[in-house]
């Protein structure tokens, strides 16, 4: 059997068009899981929580006076006040949300730190593939919503690479000096201000290796998403393999164009490390 370089020119507008949507699937995956885990990085670093089993068995009352309140107001709104319309419910809901978020506002941050580790811990404990097998396939069936191949694989990056980056953040966070986090409180500044002009710039020159590390790898996660049928590049060069049974060719081109990704995104960081670089 002979190589085909033919094969790769006739394969060349398919596998380029997969690549493309492979971009998009990461960028927007990592843009969102910036964001996710950043946010869940601050509050578990500086909301600690330890999740114990008297927290996850107070989270389980919770969780389960939850839904017997939500059961009795489903069993009152199809029984004895059937008659009461639907923006009536929704206003009391809202109400009574507003009534226990203004009865307990000092433990909203301590529920958001536990439900932010429960978060970590079940992303971080769960293949990338059941994850999205869960929300292309199951999740439309629990709220009756269709949701399409690319915005399944989009959101489950998003919050996959969201768990992992909120570790980074905490440990980036972790690593700086509690002396500079004192000296911003002595000097009267907000915590918002501590963290985004003292804290934050020295954190995030030592989470940028591990940052890229975690697009790296979010890259080559996008290939999974093959099981539920996106069109990314490895989806492509199946599909072509299908049809011209030119395996070696075609997979040689597919794990090169892999390589050219990763390595511009290695050089991207390697170039913003050295900018950033303190000595």
């Amino acid at each position: 059997m002979t190589f085909e370089w033919s094969a790769i020119w006739a394969a060349w507008p398919d596998l380029m068009a997969g690549s493309w949507m492979t971009i998009q699937i990461t960028l927007l995956g990592l843009v969102g899981g910036t964001i996710i885990g950043a946010l869940t990085g601050v509050v578990v670093t500086y909301v600690p929580v330890p999740v114990t089993r008297r927290s996850l068995g107070w989270s389980v009352v919770v969780l389960a006076a939850a839904v017997v309140l939500l059961r009795l107001a489903s069993w009152l709104g199809d029984g004895p006040l059937a008659g009461v319309p639907d923006w009536a419910w929704w206003v009391l809901r809202l109400a009574v949300l507003a009534a226990l978020a203004w009865r307990f506002l000092s433990w909203i941050p301590l529920v958001l730190s536990f439900l932010s580790q429960v978060y970590i811990l079940v992303i971080r404990g769960t293949p990338i593939v059941v994850q999205v097998m869960f929300i292309y396939f199951a999740l439309p069936l629990l709220v009756s919503l269709r949701i399409d191949g690319f915005t399944a694989a989009t959101v489950t990056l998003m919050i996959n690479s969201g768990a992992y980056i909120a570790e980074i953040v905490r440990a980036g966070l972790q690593s700086v000096p509690k002396g500079l986090y004192e000296a911003g409180q002595a000097m009267g500044l907000p915590f918002h201000k501590i963290l985004a002009r003292i804290i934050g710039p020295v954190a995030l020159r030592r989470m940028i290796p591990t940052m890229g590390n975690q697009c790296i790898i979010s890259l080559k996660d996008s290939s999974l998403f093959i099981v539920i049928g996106v069109a990314e590049l490895t989806r492509q060069g199946q599909e072509i393999i299908a049809g011209n049974f030119r395996a070696v060719e075609i997979w040689g081109a597919v794990a090169v164009i892999y390589l050219i990704m990763t390595g511009c995104i290695a050089l991207v960081l390697k170039f913003i490390e050295h900018r950033t670089r303190i000595v």
